[in-house]
């Protein structure tokens, strides 16, 4: 494992503020706190469908806060993975959550430009069980509309991009090392969609977790060393131009073994239809 809690079936790769006094008057466990694995610097011109979460009451300035990433898929819409708005994540409901915000536009996240939208509503899949990490997907609706362009298309079911062997890319601002290494700018790593079989065999149950292949994918490097980590829940697997996948749990960091294991966007989107 990367670390005992991290990215681990019970405490996915989003950033938690561990032992910091959260307003709703107790401490937020520590959860994931994740960088690319084996990537290597983006550029927001290149990926402007790629945005952080942010929360500076909750995670402090150093890194504006942020502690996922989502894929823009609409001009006032993003996906990002349902854990990171978990009380175990936030110390508390979201919706008590006054500052929640989306970066946009911006690779360092204490850069110029870019901008900062408050995200005027939450709504989490209807499947989603944080036991199993099925339905790991929620929808942000923004309270200002971004421009068109920004937008990435989600793949549809059947899409050729889900084929095992696929180039793909992941995006975020996690932990570069799996040892606490958090990248400031957007870092993306190249790997590979992997075959059921393999994720299943990967992850068959206790202790580690249950691949499910109805509403997961997952995807690495057959040799190790490319991957999500901690802070990068959420994020945007990219192949052939769509979205595939958000980072939303795995063992380890960039291990050959213990490939990244990512919510299937043809399989959960559509739980979600109504406010997309």
């Amino acid at each position: 494992m990367r670390r005992p809690f991290a990215r681990a079936l019970t405490a996915p790769l989003a950033l938690a503020a561990a032992a910091v006094l959260m307003p709703f008057g107790h401490p937020t466990p520590a959860a994931a706190d994740s960088v690319i694995i084996g990537g290597k610097p983006a550029r927001s011109v290149d990926s402007p469908w790629v945005v952080a979460l942010s929360s500076r009451s909750l995670f402090g300035g150093t890194r504006a806060g942020q502690f996922c990433g989502g894929a823009l898929v609409a001009p006032t819409k993003v996906l990002t993975a349902a854990h990171c708005l978990s009380s175990e994540v936030l110390g508390g409901p979201v919706e008590e959550i006054r500052d929640l915000r989306v970066i946009t536009g911006r690779e360092t996240l204490l850069g110029p430009g870019g901008q900062e939208i408050p995200v005027r509503e939450v709504r989490v899949a209807p499947g989603y069980d944080p036991k199993t990490n099925i339905y790991d997907m929620a929808v942000l609706t923004l309270s200002k509309a971004l421009p068109a362009a920004q937008v990435i298309t989600p793949a549809a079911a059947g899409d050729p991009a889900y084929t095992a062997g696929t180039a793909a890319s992941v995006y975020g601002w996690g932990d570069t090392t799996g040892a606490g290494s958090y990248a400031s700018a957007l870092r993306s790593a190249p790997v590979h969609v992997l075959a059921d079989d393999a994720c299943v065999k990967a992850y068959p149950g206790v202790p580690i977790g249950r691949y499910e292949p109805g509403t997961m994918m997952c995807a690495g490097d057959a040799k190790g060393g490319r991957d999500a980590c901690q802070g990068d829940s959420g994020g945007p697997l990219v192949a052939n131009g769509r979205l595939i996948g958000l980072v939303s749990w795995g063992s380890g960091c960039g291990r050959a073994d213990s490939p990244g294991v990512y919510t299937r966007v043809s399989a959960v989107m559509p739980s979600l239809a109504d406010r997309l």
